[in-house]
């Protein structure tokens, strides 16, 4: 169940652990945690993608260990068998990196709000201000599945060999190279050989929900992207990324790969 909706989880509030996501670009003016301090779904706790990636990695969001991961968890009070929900309220649909990495560190049941919380609010559901003292635990087990992730070498050698299709989910005009990258020091452009699914075009913007498997079957068909072969996702930092990760696992049941430095790295002057 990768996706659940807000009526869904208004009904099991009680019954799952809650996360928001929430992540803005920096050109937005957006200060995600104020946001979730003034409003977020009962029960949620805050998420960070800038403080739970890896600090010694000199591209943005990159994943985390192992040890960290299990670390973090804990401190959040997770268990190997909660089911989690992930939100946000976002424009970049944050939440599927948190649910691309919690299944990438073998949780089971991870689902993404569908919706986040801006279809919470526009359908009246109740938001709160108080944050809950989190109970900390002392074990979680993850299971990395490595393969899910792949690095720059991997592309290039893809590049000669072509073992996945490369899948890029930034905007038409960035992939093109018609416009400036919005981190200083990288180039126009995209990978050789890949293609690009805007990952906005996954999303209903009337209802800021995924949009349903036969019209999403049909926006990959349409960029000419092959669901029976292995595809590997890319974006700016590995974010919106994974909002195509989930599009294709909705579609074709099958676990999303990642090309965790996306252009970050592999645009570096």
């Amino acid at each position: 169940m990768n996706l659940v909706t807000t009526d869904w989880l208004e009904s099991n509030l009680n019954n799952v652990k809650i996360f928001d996501a929430s992540w803005h670009m920096p050109s937005s003016k957006r200060n995600a945690k104020k946001e979730y301090d003034q409003k977020h779904i009962n029960r949620a706790m805050f998420w960070d993608v800038e403080e739970h990636s890896n600090k010694d990695s000199p591209y943005p969001h990159m994943m985390s260990n192992s040890d960290y991961w299990r670390k973090m968890l804990c401190s959040y009070g997770v268990k190997n068998e909660d089911h989690i929900v992930v939100y946000d309220f976002s424009d970049l649909y944050s939440s599927c990196r948190l649910w691309f990495a919690l299944k990438y560190f073998g949780h089971k049941k991870v689902s993404v709000l569908d919706g986040g919380l801006k279809k919470w609010i526009n359908e009246g559901k109740r938001t709160t201000n108080k944050i809950e003292k989190i109970q900390k635990i002392m074990s979680y087990n993850t299971d990395e599945n490595v393969s899910w992730i792949k690095d720059k070498n991997q592309i290039d050698e893809n590049i000669k060999n072509f073992f996945f299709q490369t899948v890029d989910a930034r905007s038409r005009d960035r992939f093109e190279g018609k416009v400036d990258e919005p981190r200083p020091g990288l180039k126009r452009g995209c990978i050789v050989g890949s293609k690009n699914i805007p990952f906005k075009e996954c999303i209903d913007a009337k209802k800021n929900t995924f949009k349903t498997k036969d019209e999403l079957i049909k926006i990959f068909e349409e960029n000419k992207v092959d669901t029976s072969k292995p595809i590997v996702f890319t974006c700016g930092s590995g974010i919106t990324a994974c909002v195509l990760g989930l599009a294709y696992s909705l579609i074709s049941g099958k676990n999303a790969l990642i090309y965790d430095g996306s252009w970050s790295e592999y645009g570096n002057k």
